[in-house]
């Protein structure tokens, strides 16, 4: 999936669309263009790659208002299918392991958009007053919403608690990219196992250990041994890696 392929395809969808780019959740559905296939790789905001694809307000485009609604009515659509799935109001784990397993379900980072999960679910009963949803669903949040409290603030120690790294090692010519809370413990568990010498050559801090380290999975697909977390990249490939301190 290379960067023209997707500017070219974001123009194609905005003309068809009357000349107005599609919000990313649409651009998803329509395209088939994962998030993965362009964030970090090309851009980090999908409000970059449309600027990028000539849509900006010095052209004339004037964003719409309403592409940000239909990207959170999108995220709520998914999420409604997700309580009729498990039959109450999935936990933050639950939605990341959700999109670790289906890949057309939003990232757990894309969430974040709507603050702590008494908004998240305030978001979703706003919705079903719109719209025509399963009356389970809405006993299922207005439960839900009654145990939920806004989210104390948090020291500095307690959020520092919530990260974690994930790391790319070296052992002879090969890579490994994994995610643990203590990359260096990590690596002195690995050196016991591994015949060779090994090196941790960089490590990116994230609250979203599981779906950064899928990411750099997918993206060097192409390079991995097997199916196991064994990479041969090239010293280009470590370098983009290395650029990154924090996702």
């Amino acid at each position: 999936m290379d960067k023209e392929h997707i500017l070219s395809e974001i123009k194609r969808t905005a003309e068809e669309n009357g000349g107005a780019p599609l919000g990313q959740g649409k651009f998803e559905k329509e395209t088939g263009i994962k998030p993965w296939d362009w964030r970090g790789k090309y851009w980090c905001r999908w409000q970059e790659a449309i600027e990028e694809a000539g849509y900006t307000e010095e052209a004339g485009y004037t964003p719409n208002k309403m592409q940000t609604a239909y990207e959170s009515d999108f995220l709520i659509q998914k999420l409604i299918e997700l309580v009729e799935e498990l039959g109450h109001f999935p936990t933050t784990n639950e939605r990341r392991i959700k999109a670790y397993q289906v890949k057309e379900f939003p990232s757990h980072n894309t969430w974040s958009r709507f603050g702590n999960k008494h908004n998240l679910i305030q978001a979703v009963l706003d919705y079903c007053k719109k719209h025509n949803v399963n009356d389970k669903v809405v006993d299922i949040c207005k439960a839900a919403a009654t145990k939920a409290k806004p989210r104390q603030p948090q020291s500095t120690d307690s959020e520092e608690m919530e990260y974690a790294f994930v790391y790319l090692m070296k052992s002879g010519k090969y890579f490994k990219i994994g995610q643990s809370k203590c990359a260096e413990r990590r690596e002195f568990e690995l050196k016991i196992l591994l015949p060779e010498k090994l090196e941790l050559v960089h490590k990116i801090k994230t609250d979203d250990p599981f779906g950064i380290e899928n990411y750099w999975h997918n993206r060097f697909k192409d390079k991995r041994r097997g199916k196991s977390e064994w990479f041969d990249l090239s010293a280009s490939d470590v370098k983009v890696f290395k650029r990154k301190k924090l996702m």
